[in-house]
C-alpha cells in the first residue's frame, strides 16, 4: 500500500468510525487559520475526578479519585496530535541549563479559560493560545499550554496571559503544584519555572508537533498495520 492510498484509507475510516482523540483530529480547525486550534476536554472544572484518556483506545477513563480538595478553574485536556518528547525536552534543557529532563509521553497539555459552566468532558472546543507557564514533574517537562474559549463573552478578548487576572493564574498554579501532593510530605513533585505569553506557547506547541510528526510518522502506521 503506497503512502497516498494509506492516507486515502485514513481520510475513508474517519467518515465512519469516530476519530481517535489524539491521532485521529487536526490541530486546526481550520486549516488556513492557525490562531484557533482545537483542544480535547478530559476534565471540566466540577470534577473531583481526574479523568484521562486511554491512549490505546482514545476513550475517557478514570486515572484517579482526587483525595483532596483541589479544582481546576478550567476546561483541561490536551491537543491533538502533539507529544512532548526529545525536542521538546532539549529545548527545555537548554533553556534551564539542565541536561537531565526528559519529555513526559504525553500530548501537550492545555487549559481553556471561559466564563460558561461547561458540564460535559469528552468533547472538543476551540480555542486560542494566550501563553502557557513551564511546569517540571519529577524530571519531566510538562508544559501546559494556557488558551481562551473562541467567542467567550469574557475572556476571549484576551490576547497575552498577561492580561489575565492574577488571581486566575495563582489558581492554575496552585492546583498543578498541590494536585499530586499528600498533606505531611515535604518535597514538591511539581515546580513552575517560567510563565510565558502568546509567542513562546506557539513555539512549545511547535516543538510538539515536530515530536509528534517524529513518533507518529506514516512508517510508523504502516508498521502498526502489519503487527
Amino acid at each position: 500500500m503506497s503512502d497516498q492510498d494509506l492516507l486515502k484509507f485514513f481520510e475513508m475510516m474517519k467518515r465512519v468510525l469516530r476519530p481517535h482523540p489524539w491521532h485521529g483530529i487536526d490541530i486546526y480547525p481550520d486549516p488556513k487559520n492557525e490562531d484557533i486550534l482545537n483542544a480535547y476536554i478530559e476534565i471540566i472544572s466540577s470534577d473531583t475526578v481526574k479523568y484521562e484518556m486511554d491512549k490505546k483506545t482514545g476513550y475517557l477513563k478514570v486515572d484517579r479519585p482526587q483525595k483532596y480538595s483541589n479544582i481546576l478553574p478550567a476546561l483541561y485536556g490536551f491537543v491533538p496530535k502533539t507529544y512532548c518528547g526529545e525536542k521538546l525536552a532539549k529545548y527545555t534543557n537548554d533553556l534551564l541549563g539542565r541536561t537531565d529532563l526528559v519529555g513526559d509521553g504525553d500530548a501537550l497539555d492545555i487549559c481553556v479559560l471561559t466564563e460558561k459552566n461547561i458540564t460535559q468532558r469528552d468533547l472538543l472546543v476551540n480555542a486560542r493560545i494566550i501563553g502557557g507557564f513551564r511546569m517540571l514533574d519529577h524530571g519531566e517537562v510538562d508544559d501546559k499550554i494556557i488558551a481562551v474559549l473562541q467567542s467567550d463573552a469574557v475572556y476571549s478578548s484576551f490576547k497575552d496571559v498577561s492580561e489575565c487576572p492574577v488571581g486566575i493564574l495563582d489558581r492554575l498554579k496552585h492546583y498543578f503544584l498541590t494536585y499530586k501532593q499528600i498533606p505531611g510530605e515535604d518535597k514538591a513533585k511539581c515546580e513552575i519555572t517560567h510563565l510565558y505569553g502568546p509567542e513562546e506557547a506557539k513555539k512549545i506547541l511547535a516543538l510538539s508537533v515536530e515530536d509528534y510528526n517524529d513518533k507518529y510518522t506514516l512508517q510508523y502506521l504502516q508498521n502498526k498495520l502489519m503487527e
